[in-house]
Formats: C-alpha cells, structure tokens, sequence
C-alpha cells in the first residue's frame, strides 16, 4: 500500500499550517486523521468546513454523531468510530446511543429512522424511495434534515475514504474507543 505521510508543523505544506493550528484550537492536538489530509491543504481544508457546517446543521449532537457513526460503521472505518465516539462524548451525547450505534443495536424510535435513513442513503447512493422520504418525515424530520444528511454523508466519505487508503493510525487520545467491525 501507498505509504501517506503523517505531517507535522514542520513537514506539512505551508497552506495547511493554519488547519493545524484549527485542529489544536478543537483537539488540543492535530489528529492523525488531519496530519495526513494536510499533504492536500484543500482537502483538510473542505473536511473541517465541512465539520463546522454539519455542527451547526439543525440536527442535535445526538443526531449528528447517528448520521456519522452509521457511515462510519457501514464503512467499518477503523479510524472515525473511535474518534467520533471520543466526539460524542465531547458533545455530551449519551453513551448508551454511541454504544448502540458501535454494536449495531436498537436506538431510540425517531433515532433509529435517523439511522434507517442514512444507512440508505448511503447504499442507496442517494437514490431513496419516496416511500423512504416519507417514513423519514413521518418520524419527525423535516427536507433541511434530508439535506443535513447528504451533508453529513459528504464529510463522512472524506474522512471514511482517507483513512481506508492511508490505513490511518488511531491517535493515543482515541485508543481507549477501539473499535473493529462485526463479522459479516
């Protein structure tokens, strides 16, 4: 496999210096996912818009981390689980719903269609039934969330897609949140 390199402040292009200094002010670190999008500075530069963009959607912090933890499940992506677990727990969200997304288990009723809905969308490949659009609004949710979902969908599959081509290696600080998939 390619060998990516995991930048620091003193090996990252000149244009990415500035996202570091965005991923400190959120991490407290530079999380190896951002060291390696930094050898294309518009890469982590689109992934941390994308990031804010999605944290300000209407959807909750519980809402957000079921829109991101099924695609990273459903990617079986080694590397955003864990983190978005230590995420989540960053944003409060409780950790019976970031288990239950971990270990594919049941959420709450309105939750669970959240999931339902991401999950084919993303299979799918945004071509939903009409029929899925329907149950989603019928749980609760509004046409902004369906597009809230694509966004998130858009800054799943940066992340998801870099780690599985770079074999990302899980910082320190997300060690603890381990994660591998299920056996199929």
């Amino acid at each position: 496999m390619t060998k990516f390199t995991i930048h620091t402040a003193d090996t990252a292009p000149e244009a990415s210096l500035p996202l570091f200094e965005n991923s400190m002010k959120s991490f407290g670190m530079v999380p190896n996912l951002h060291a390696v999008m930094a050898s294309s500075p518009g890469l982590l530069e689109a992934y941390q818009r994308l990031t804010d963009l999605f944290m300000n959607s209407s959807l909750s912090a519980e809402e957000q981390t079921v829109v991101w933890q099924t695609i990273n499940v459903e990617h079986k992506c080694h590397y955003c689980v864990p983190a978005h677990t230590m995420v989540a727990n960053m944003m409060g969200v409780d950790t019976e719903i970031s288990t239950a997304l971990r270990e594919n288990k049941p959420l709450p009723k309105k939750l669970e269609s959240l999931r339902n809905f991401t999950r084919k969308m993303l299979i799918q490949r945004g071509q939903v039934s009409e029929a899925d659009v329907n149950e989603f609004l019928e749980a609760g949710y509004r046409p902004q969330n369906i597009l809230e979902v694509i966004l998130g969908l858009s800054h799943k599959v940066m992340s998801n897609y870099t780690n599985h081509v770079a074999g990302t290696p899980l910082d320190a600080s997300f060690q603890p949140f381990e994660w591998s998939p299920a056996e199929d």
